[in-house]
């Protein structure tokens, strides 16, 4: 898997972007996180990372530090810098630490799922050359057709008839391939490993090839489709093994129409899920005579938030029949229910993330699957899971309301705690226990009350303070930095630099002078 590490002092916004990744891009990362820089660099000393998303703002160490930190070493993970600014000062600073690309929050999904896809392309490019460096003193036939489905311009390669592919100009046909339950196959051991299995099953067979797309798929190019069946019937006597599903498509001509016949093999694959008792899916068949104009149930979906928590699962359930149900879907093209299922979880669960925040997120973590329809082998499976999942909200949500008066009592004296204990030496073990509240449950409880993390929290409340003191008082900075709660000068005048864009002293001379009576 590629390693991705997320660091942002908000939990919120790192579980937040775990969840919809997971959803969008389901097994394809292992996570860490962060709240810091300091904490990051510690992480990525003790393993490095493949991918890393980073906050600019964040106590103790900010983003532009850490990346000045990791300059010097030797393995860097790739960057996408993350902020709530839309600075050009930033973006430039991070463009000389070599950032990948750079997201303003709120981050919008298709921006960040591009990004993504591209530097999940990168890496495991990178990755597939490295394991062959050294090992061919050219490109090899299944390399070349790899360079000819990822890349535009193909440039200098050899050409078909020196990798011995001139049997292509007669026709072929393309087959993905992937085993059932698994998702898509994924760089490194474990797809290698099951390239090798389908090697060495079709041994005996005359022109045909396997290699790779780039990003982690498995392709089979035969001059006979009929190969594909065999193959399929060879798979199923591996008793241990998932069952196998492949795609195939139309047959075509020479290598120029490669990309043409793996989007329609990749296209083909997505039917698995209505035809489940086919191991072999023919694109001409699949696609034939499918409907393209039928209205998504959008209201229907928003009328399930509406009832979530009501006590009223039996309308939920019948709402669900009718939105998944498996006849409308077997009539249309496979994009009407990808369309369901990106507006179930836009439309729905993301919105119940909102309103109820953290409580609401564990849930829907501990059922990331239904996020993707792409996890699943069958219809019949996915409304299943989705279905289970609607129902444990139903149940959850009437509980999460009784107790919530409590908690906002308790959020209220929390506040009011800090709001004259600003100056102390605070963080969240003192104050969770102060209030007899266990750490994380204070920690997402605060956040879902004020909207922003403690840490956030109270360095406001010590930045509002201390413009106070700079108005009304002769006392020296340092002074004020102490009086507020700081622990030192040096962090005080960067924190409020970075907050109100001029220094203490700037802004103290600022608002004395818009205060002053004017002389006649």
């Amino acid at each position: 898997m590629i390693s991705l590490l997320i660091v942002d002092d908000e939990k919120i916004i790192r579980r937040g972007l775990q969840s919809v990744i997971e959803r969008q891009l389901p097994n394809q990362f292992s996570y860490r996180f962060a709240e810091n820089g300091q904490e990051a660099l510690e992480l990525l000393r003790l393993e490095p990372a493949d991918i890393m998303f980073t906050d600019i703002r964040m106590p103790i160490m900010d983003g532009l530090e850490l990346l000045e930190q990791l300059q010097d070493d030797p393995v860097k993970p790739e960057v996408i810098l993350l902020s709530g600014y839309n600075d050009f000062v930033y973006a430039q600073k991070a463009i000389r630490c070599a950032v990948k690309d750079y997201l303003i929050k709120p981050v919008k999904l298709d921006e960040l799922f591009a990004i993504l896809e591209r530097l999940m392309l990168e890496i495991r490019m990178r990755e597939e050359r490295a394991d062959t460096a050294g090992d061919e003193a050219r490109i090899s036939a299944a390399e070349l057709v790899t360079l000819y489905l990822t890349q535009k311009d193909v440039g200098d390669a050899i050409t078909p008839d020196e990798a011995g592919l001139s049997w292509l100009d007669a026709g072929y046909t393309l087959g993905l391939l992937m085993r059932r339950g698994g998702g898509a196959q994924t760089s490194g051991a474990d797809a290698a490993s099951f390239r090798d299995q389908i090697a060495e099953l079709l041994q005996g067979h005359i022109d045909w090839m396997l290699t790779r797309d780039g990003v982690g798929g498995t392709i089979v190019i035969a001059r006979d489709p009929e190969i594909f069946y065999q193959l399929a019937e060879r798979w199923k006597l591996r008793e241990s093994e998932p069952q196998l599903r492949i795609a195939i498509s139309d047959a075509v001509q020479g290598i120029e129409q490669i990309r043409w016949a793996y989007s329609q093999a990749k296209q083909t694959l997505k039917y698995g899920l209505l035809l489940p008792e086919l191991d072999v899916l023919e694109y001409t068949g699949v696609i034939h005579e499918r409907n393209e104009q039928h209205v998504v149930p959008v209201e229907s979906i928003r009328r399930i938030l509406n009832l979530i928590g009501m006590g009223r699962g039996d309308e939920i359930k019948q709402l669900l029949d009718q939105i998944l149900d498996v006849r409308m879907i077997s009539s249309c093209e496979i994009g009407y229910l990808e369309r369901i299922s990106q507006l179930l979880n836009e439309e729905l669960f993301d919105k119940l993330f909102h309103i109820y925040g953290y409580k609401a997120l564990d849930l829907l973590r501990s059922h990331a699957n239904v996020g993707h329809i792409g996890n699943f082998d069958r219809l019949e499976d996915y409304y299943i899971a989705t279905w289970q999942l609607l129902d444990r909200l139903d149940r959850f949500i009437p509980d999460w309301r009784e107790k919530a008066p409590a908690e906002q009592n308790t959020m209220q004296k929390v506040i009011a705690y800090l709001q004259t204990h600003y100056a102390d030496d605070l963080n969240m073990a003192v104050v969770s226990n102060h209030f007899s509240l266990n750490y994380s449950y204070f920690s997402q409880a605060f956040q879902e009350y004020s909207g922003e993390s403690f840490s956030s929290y109270v360095r406001r409340l010590r930045l509002e303070k201390a413009k106070e003191l700079l108005v009304t008082s002769d006392l020296k900075v340092y002074e004020i930095s102490e009086q507020v709660g700081f622990e030192n000068v040096k962090h005080f005048t960067r924190k409020f630099k970075d907050t109100e864009g001029i220094t203490a002293l700037e802004f103290r001379n600022q608002r004395r002078q818009m205060i002053e009576p004017r002389m006649p």
